[in-house]
């Protein structure tokens, strides 16, 4: 059975309030034990790149591995959505409440897809930036809100759909936002973003790792080409970093490659007494309907076998996967019992999540390939 991940001294939630600390913010912690003296700081998150990955093609990304090198650990699930929500509010996913790709949200009768801050499936369309409101849902100040408190400079280079986003509002707010439209335009954003005031703060974004491990596979050779692309953006940036700067490249989770799937919306022995399905294959939150919780917990370890372990709520939680914390409001939100995969399958819905299940690589549990990301750093 998994362990926690390592909240509070070498987790992603730990990266900000480290770097804070490092520019010299009251009340933040080296947690890390960054120890860096630069007063200008660029923290780039390329999505998808894992620890065991990036060290096993080290040849691919010279760069990167010539670099000064640790691991954080993602949190779980390992995935983008509660990923980013630990790195830009600095703690948990039981404290910030981003617990999950789809998630349930008391008062509604559909799950929420927080990544895209939209009700999962079909019914009627509904605002959700105006029903639920991102930063009364997250109200914790964000790292970059307390930067910019303490007189920091602080810029967020990234997509442009990302710019006012539900996930953006809710746990990355407080940046001013500047799109990037390509991999030059993303150096140029950051360097100008770096020069700006006495002290400065830049979270850049790259996401095409991400896109082609998920449909090539990360053992593929479009996959491997990717990471030499993105060796060079790092490479780049360094070469761009004013004086007094400093580089961390990071990530929110690695990927696998799934052997086998079991399909939920096919085998009628899962959908027994289960009132809606969360997460997404590596990791799932199985809300069951009342009083069902225990037959639905034994059906599903008779049908998945050893590759998964199914827990209830309570047991997660008291495991600490979600971090030492867990109120509530946020617990509401996490599955009857959750399902996180121990080997190399998943449960896919090719019938309500077809995209998703035509995928090849997937992240979302605690295996060492998903969980832990690399920490390289550079110093202009």
């Amino acid at each position: 059975m998994f362990d926690a991940p390592r909240y509070g001294s070498a987790s992603l939630a730990d990266l900000f309030p480290s770097v804070l600390a490092c520019l010299g913010v009251p009340g933040e912690d080296d947690r890390l034990g960054l120890g860096l003296s630069a007063r200008r700081i660029c923290v780039l998150l390329v999505d998808g790149l894992g620890a065991e990955a990036l060290a096993a093609h080290a040849a691919e990304a010279p760069f990167l591995s010539s670099l000064a090198s640790a691991e954080l650990a993602a949190g779980f699930p390992s995935t983008t959505a509660t990923s980013l929500s630990s790195l830009g509010v600095g703690v948990p996913p039981g404290e910030h409440g981003i617990v999950g790709y789809l998630m349930n949200v008391p008062g509604y009768d559909r799950l929420v897809n927080a990544l895209r801050w939209r009700l999962h499936g079909e019914g009627p369309k509904v605002d959700l930036l105006r029903e639920l409101v991102p930063e009364q849902f997250q109200p914790t100040a964000t790292v970059f809100e307390r930067a910019a408190r303490a007189g920091i400079s602080v810029s967020q280079v990234a997509p442009m759909y990302q710019a006012g986003s539900g996930l953006t509002r809710a746990v990355l707010r407080g940046c001013a936002f500047r799109p990037s439209l390509s991999f030059g335009d993303l150096v140029d954003g950051v360097a100008d973003a770096l020069r700006m005031g006495d002290r400065s703060l830049v979270y850049a974004y790259h996401g095409d790792l991400d896109t082609t491990g998920h449909v090539r596979g990360p053992s593929s050779d479009a996959w491997r080409l990717e990471l030499a692309h993105v060796d060079r953006l790092a490479a780049t940036l360094a070469e761009h970093l004013p004086p007094d700067a400093a580089l961390l490249v990071t990530a929110d989770h690695g990927m696998v490659e799934l052997t086998g799937t079991v399909d939920f919306d096919a085998v009628d022995a899962l959908r027994a007494g289960v009132d809606r399905l969360g997460g997404e294959p590596r990791a799932r939150h199985v809300y069951t309907v009342e009083g069902a919780a225990d037959d639905v917990a034994a059906a599903w370890r008779e049908t998945l076998g050893p590759d998964f372990a199914v827990l209830p709520r309570a047991e997660v939680i008291e495991r600490g996967w979600f971090g030492p914390t867990v109120g509530p409001v946020v617990a509401e939100r996490i599955g009857d019992l959750v399902v996180a995969a121990l080997g190399p399958r998943g449960v896919i819905r090719t019938g309500a999540e077809p995209l998703q299940s035509a995928m090849v690589g997937h992240h979302g549990s605690l295996t060492s390939a998903e969980l832990n990301v690399p920490l390289r750093t550079c110093l202009a």
